[in-house]
């Protein structure tokens, strides 16, 4: 059932019940108006072949496998039709990352989607930045401009977004922001008209976590300065609620609960925490967790609903605000997390069916030709095989995303055989990098759509060397209360302990090479990707270090790797092994 709370009550429309006219009872009475959310949809053209894990009302839990654009289209339709006032939003990440037949053209198929879907506003995401900034400007204003390698426009006019991108706190050199910051939708007539005020945004961070050529001459302001400065010019402009779309987010703990908000921890918090009271609802991403918050519950000076949607397009969020036109303001609200269970799949488990337990979409026809049209554009690429693995490679998922399984060993063994050349003895894999899990056929065949699905990001590799010291330092980076814990997968002959209850600087209890205490005065040479090369996911001490080679691109080096055996392993020892409690 959708998550409910009222925020004041109708003693206005209580006390006038016996005396007022009609048209006083209608002026009254709250007007109705459905915001239908989500976020990271990450160019998720096709099923993504993942699954939503939700209650299975019995005391368990039951994986749902969905998603897909032509399903999501469906489901949003239903969403919309309970509303004759909708407004329909996304709190970024929608583009980059993305499956093949998205990122091949430049994720204008997904931008073409959305544009079909009727999306109203969409807040800027860290990736939508990992083409830089001339390159996101196109996907809002359309044409073939050149910005990059792949040429635009390979198989329709590009004709760029008909819905508003939002970027409060993206400033440019001269302070304004990159796109609007806000937006207004108005529904209704007269007395009964009522205003719906959207002020869109990235986090903060996102210096961290893109390409510094992306970004370049951007500033990115605090978050909660940015919503509070924003709130009264839309007061001024006659909004009746304020809804935030941030990318940023937090993570629920125990079961999942795509509709739970069981002790949310994460960066959104402190921002709640700041926010001008007349904010209404929060929709956030980024962390590509689910939950829907009354976060009045938490902080009753903040009464904010907060919700988040995954991932993919696995989930949308209905959400119902009542509206007070006399009052103007806000007196109920409530969402729920639609899951768009969609078609069964093979998991690194096994096959996925569907349950009746959650609705089943059918696909929309014209979405589901549309992007079967860039499907097929891009099976040359997809389809040609690239070598077989022994079996399925796994990343960890919920609330062990920060770690990278047998997957992450799987491409640190890549790279650093990939840049041997380089004189590597090292790689390390960040699990935050790794987007799918690698499930190959019976045969073990794998596809690069297969291995596409698990490293869409297109980085190059980047040997560079590291002392022990500096080595423990970089693994200490990943347990340190700044973010999400991340474990760095490393390669063959490499492991190490981790220990959460000790300090932070020292939860790395122990580091061994080739058997051996890992020397901490000895040099390394250490493969990366070009992206931890540069200081992301938090890995500073990566950033500007000595003697740096480049290398292939991460998705070159795993095919080289598969190709260069009949049929590969997947490694089976345990390379980072936790130890102790959380402290």
């Amino acid at each position: 059932m959708p998550r409910s709370f009222r925020t004041a009550p109708l003693l206005a429309a209580a006390l006038l019940a016996g005396c007022a006219t009609p048209s006083v009872h209608q002026a009254a009475a709250p007007v109705e108006v459905g915001i239908i959310a989500f976020n990271d949809f990450h160019g998720s053209l096709e099923p993504p072949r993942q699954s939503v894990i939700a209650p299975d009302g019995k005391g368990g839990q039951v994986q749902v496998p969905a998603g897909g654009a032509a399903w999501f289209a469906s489901a949003l339709e239903s969403l919309r039709s309970k509303y004759p006032n909708h407004l329909t939003v996304s709190a970024g990440d929608m583009i980059s990352a993305s499956q093949l037949a998205s990122s091949l053209y430049l994720d204008e198929p997904t931008v073409g989607v959305m544009n079909r879907l009727g999306v109203d506003f969409n807040a800027v995401g860290n990736h939508e930045f990992d083409r830089g900034r001339d390159e996101l400007l196109r996907m809002q204003n359309g044409g073939c401009a050149k910005f990059t390698a792949k040429e635009p426009c390979q198989l329709e006019k590009f004709p760029g977004a008909s819905f508003r991108y939002l970027a409060a706190s993206t400033l440019t050199e001269n302070g304004s922001p990159l796109f609007p910051a806000t937006g207004i939708r108005s529904f209704g007539t007269g007395k009964r008209k009522v205003s719906i005020g959207v002020i869109g945004l990235t986090l903060k961070g996102t210096t961290d976590l893109v390409s510094p050529a992306g970004i370049k001459g951007l500033t990115f302001a605090d978050e909660a300065d940015t919503i509070n400065a924003a709130v009264p010019q839309l007061k001024a402009q006659g909004a009746d609620a304020i809804v935030v779309l941030i990318h940023q987010g937090g993570k629920t703990q125990g079961a999942p609960d795509p509709n739970g908000c069981n002790q949310l921890v994460g960066d959104i918090k402190p921002i709640l925490a700041r926010l001008d009271p007349r904010v209404d609802l929060v929709v956030s991403g980024h962390t590509h967790w689910d939950y829907v918050c009354d976060w009045s519950q938490q902080d009753p000076a903040h009464p904010v609903l907060l919700t988040s949607a995954g991932v993919y397009g696995k989930e949308i969020t209905d959400i119902r605000l009542e509206i007070d036109p006399v009052a103007h303001k806000v007196v109920a609200k409530s969402a729920h997390n639609v899951i768009v269970q969609s078609v069964p799949y093979t998991s690194s488990r096994g096959p996925l069916g569907n349950t009746d337990i959650y609705p089943q979409f059918a696909p929309r026809p014209d979405i589901a030709a549309y992007v079967q049209r860039y499907v097929d554009a891009s099976k040359a690429y997809t389809a040609r095989g690239v070598g077989k693995l022994s079996g399925p490679a796994t990343k960890g998922e919920g609330a062990e995303s920060g770690v990278g399984g047998t997957l992450g060993n799987v491409i640190a063994d890549a790279q650093r055989d990939a840049t041997a050349s380089a004189g590597a003895q090292i790689a390390f894999m960040n699990p935050f990098g790794i987007r799918a899990s690698l499930v190959p056929a019976a045969d073990g065949s794998l596809t690069f759509g297969d291995i596409y699905q698990v490293q869409p990001f297109g980085n190059q590799v980047v040997t560079e060397t590291l002392t022990g010291a500096e080595i423990k330092a970089v693994l200490e980076q990943g347990f340190d209360d700044n973010g999400p814990d991340q474990a760095l997968a490393p390669s063959s002959g490499f492991a190490y302990v981790v220990d959460r209850s000790r300090p932070v600087g020292s939860r790395i209890a122990s580091i061994t090479f080739n058997g051996k205490p890992l020397d901490m005065t000895a040099r390394y040479r250490v493969t990366i990707n070009g992206f931890l090369s540069q200081g992301g996911d938090g890995f500073t001490i990566l950033a500007n270090k000595p003697e740096a080679v480049t290398g292939p691109t991460d998705i070159d080096a795993l095919e080289s790797w598969l190709r260069a055996a009949p049929m590969r392993t997947v490694p089976a020892e345990q390379r980072v092994t936790f130890a102790g409690a959380a402290g």
